[in-house]
């Protein structure tokens, strides 16, 4: 089957044929009819997140099931599928409290380990979706109703973790919210799930003007704002003026901020326009310090929240959402590439020299 392979060497990623995998007692194979492509691919793999080189990657796919191992039961060939991504223990603490994304295994098929040590479910589940064919272990497949297409399913992980981090946002009904990258994979998907938090108005933060004015019909009625970095004075980034910009658009703050910003003081401008009270949502992996004393955090009761992932029952949540035609999804999707051309689509993903929300890989 052909797969895209990330190794070491000069050329990280390659195109290659593979075997088909095979699966074990207690696996499943599905024929992949959409995979996902995420945006911090390549820079988790320069940061050694890969513990497991040669694999084949992608954490995000959908299609049908294609053969299971002995002793699966209750899946069958031919059944639409959703494939979740996370592995984990499934017995800690954070495995039976619906935060499973914390369990000290945790790591993702076809994608990153966030501890050091490699847990033993991703030394024999590494391979992903970006290929014809991945092999799972059965608990990981969630089936998909028919009104859900493959695209959108492939997908469901991106918005699943839209949806943890505007839960863990708690917000009150009526709130403001800052959504920052508001142009990407997580901003778009925040944007469109906004409606379902009862959020009353939007601020949506992105590096140029006109693709972030391209989000806000997203929001469903919501208005929302505009703020793009292209518009502030030249020096924002030292004289704090992104603080000064969201501050004019909320005078008393803004309720939350859900931050996927990957780098750059933005994070911190961002924050330090709370309401009191108020939290700031980190899933942007932005390895710039915080600029703000931990007096200022204390006296305004802020809070910063981090999370890394979705948990399961969030992914079930999306798939109902869907199912039932409470959340519609296709408009996000932008840009699809046929699998031998994915090599392409990952670079497109990273000059992003056109506007890009959510890509996918069709085999």
């Amino acid at each position: 089957m052909l797969a895209v392979r990330a190794g070491r060497g000069p050329d990280p990623l390659t195109l290659q044929k593979i075997p088909v995998p095979e699966p074990g007692a207690l696996d499943v194979v599905v024929k992949v009819a959409s995979a996902g492509l995420a945006p911090g691919l390549i820079r988790l793999l320069e940061m050694g997140r890969f513990k497991r080189l040669p694999t084949t990657l992608g954490h995000e796919a959908a299609g049908t099931i294609a053969a299971v191992g002995g002793d699966v039961t209750e899946i069958a060939v031919g059944d639409r599928v959703r494939v979740h991504p996370n592995l984990n223990c499934r017995d800690c603490d954070y495995c039976r409290t619906d935060r499973d994304m914390m369990c000290a295994q945790q790591s993702i098929i076809g994608h990153a380990v966030f501890s050091d040590a490699v847990p033993p479910l991703y030394e024999q589940y590494h391979d992903g979706g970006l290929a014809e064919y991945v092999r799972v272990p059965h608990w990981l497949i969630d089936p998909l109703p028919d009104t859900v297409g493959f695209d959108v399913a492939a997908k469901a992980h991106d918005l699943a973790n839209a949806l943890r981090a505007l839960k863990l946002a708690d917000l009150p009904m009526g709130a403001t919210v800052i959504v920052t990258a508001a142009t990407g994979t997580m901003g778009t998907a925040t944007v469109k799930l906004a409606a379902h938090f009862g959020i009353a108005n939007l601020i949506l933060v992105g590096r140029e003007r006109e693709r972030v004015r391209a989000v806000t019909p997203l929001a469903g009625g919501i208005p929302a704002t505009t703020v793009a970095f292209d518009e502030l004075a030249g020096d924002w980034a030292g004289t704090g003026g992104l603080t000064r910009r969201l501050r004019e658009l909320a005078p008393e703050g803004a309720h939350a901020v859900l931050d996927y910003l990957p780098g750059g003081p933005g994070t911190a401008q961002a924050m330090a326009a709370l309401a009191t009270g108020g939290a700031l949502v980190h899933m942007g992996s932005n390895a710039t310090p915080l600029s703000l004393p931990p007096a200022a955090m204390m006296v305004n009761c802020w809070r910063f929240v981090g999370t890394r992932a979705c948990t399961r029952n969030d992914a079930r949540e999306i798939l109902g959402l869907l199912a039932s035609g409470t959340l519609t999804a296709d408009e996000l999707i932008t840009h699809r590439f046929p699998l031998e051309d994915a090599l392409q689509a990952v670079d497109a993903m990273q000059r992003r020299t056109e506007p890009m929300w959510m890509t996918v890989v069709n085999p």
